[in-house]
């Protein structure tokens, strides 16, 4: 098979195709694999020019070469009674990256390489170094293609394990990411529905992507359509987490506002989603926020549930929530009296957790310094 290759292709040391060709600083190119032995053996001169090396030479992944050999790979279709499992790695990454790859075969890639990159780190830089993401991507696409169902949901899943490196998060938004993963929320099964919000969440971790998906046609609006119409709380759950971390850049709050998240938020803190709580505590940093969530009726009663039966998390988000509500408005500062707040925050200033007693604390200080409330 090797004769098929150009000899470009080939480690000028061990002679055989290179699966991850490196860059010296002499400007040849090696198999990883080969020249580190050829350094570990104390060598500090170029095996080809001999020119001398520095003490701890670089060696620079060449990322265009390794994706030609990915591509260029005769892919090796598996017989009838061999699985994808039976593949190598660099084969299942040639089937992905081949355009005549079958769609069957794609699809048990795709399944074998997300279950195998999950806790490897190693192999998920070999997916994005050889050039699959755009293949990955374009599988993202199709919930069903050629008759194959589930290679949207294997894509996604591929992708979401891609996402988890900081090095590729920024890398990944650069080659289309946010529209294939925006569609899917959008078309997607309840399962890629799911998993698209929750890439969304993981690109968002990195402060640069946060304004790049916020300023994205339609991506917020697919989240909150998302917390809507979802029909699992799976789905609501990953669509608030995912606006979460986009409201934490200043610029979305205003567009997760102008979507229509607010009263939908607040419904959805009754079923159990207790995320909703800590965006609605977000978005009351602003004053737009703040409005919103004031013409929501009955929003001081299901922030008072959270302080009765959430979490010491939903407990200090609800106390920040009424608390900044009422240091604007006196109806509501008048509701939190009629609900009992103030005894509840009372009573918090004994709790175990810090930043609910800071919170208890400051809540009560805004309503003590209210004089017709006393």
């Amino acid at each position: 098979m090797e004769t098929q290759f150009p000899d470009d292709f080939k480690c000028p040391i061990s002679l055989e195709i290179m699966s991850d060709p490196v860059i010296l600083s002499s400007g040849h190119t090696f198999d990883r694999e080969s020249i580190q032995r050829w350094l570990d053996a104390g060598h500090r001169s170029c095996p080809i020019t001999k020119l001398p090396l520095p003490d701890h030479p670089s060696l620079i992944p060449n990322h265009a070469l390794r994706s030609l050999i990915s591509n260029f790979a005769p892919v090796r279709s598996p017989p009838l009674n061999e699985t994808a499992s039976d593949l190598s790695p660099q084969e299942m990454i040639s089937v992905l990256t081949s355009k005549s790859s079958s769609p069957r075969s794609k699809l048990n890639s795709l399944a074998q390489l997300s279950r195998l990159s999950k806790n490897d780190l190693g192999l998920r830089r070999r997916i994005t170094e050889s050039g699959a993401v755009s293949a990955v991507l374009n599988c993202v696409r199709f919930d069903a293609a050629g008759g194959v169902s589930g290679l949207q949901e294997k894509a996604l899943s591929l992708l979401l394990n891609l996402s988890l490196d900081d090095d590729n998060k920024i890398g990944l938004v650069a080659e289309g990411a946010i529209g294939r993963v925006v569609n899917a929320l959008r078309v997607g099964s309840s399962d890629c529905r799911a998993l698209a919000a929750t890439i969304i969440t993981s690109l968002a971790m990195m402060e640069v992507n946060k304004a790049t998906i916020g300023d994205y046609p339609s991506a917020i609006q697919a989240l909150v359509s998302l917390l809507q119409a979802g029909k699992l709380i799976r789905e609501k759950k990953e669509a608030t987490t995912a606006l979460y971390a986009l409201t934490l850049f200043p610029d979305n709050r205003k567009r997760v506002i102008n979507c229509g998240a607010v009263p939908i938020l607040i419904q959805i803190v009754d079923l159990g989603i207790e995320r909703a709580v800590e965006v609605l505590s977000v978005l009351a940093k602003c004053k737009e926020g703040r409005e919103e969530i004031m013409k929501v009726d009955g929003c001081v009663k299901t922030f008072v549930r959270m302080l009765k039966n959430g979490s010491p998390r939903a407990v200090q988000c609800s106390l920040f929530t009424l608390n900044s509500l009422c240091c604007c408005n006196e109806q509501m500062t008048l509701d939190s009296w009629k609900e009992g707040v103030f005894d509840i925050c009372f009573g918090l200033l004994d709790d175990d957790d810090n930043k609910v007693r800071i919170n208890a604390n400051n809540f009560i200080q805004t309503l003590s310094g209210k004089p017709s409330m006393r």
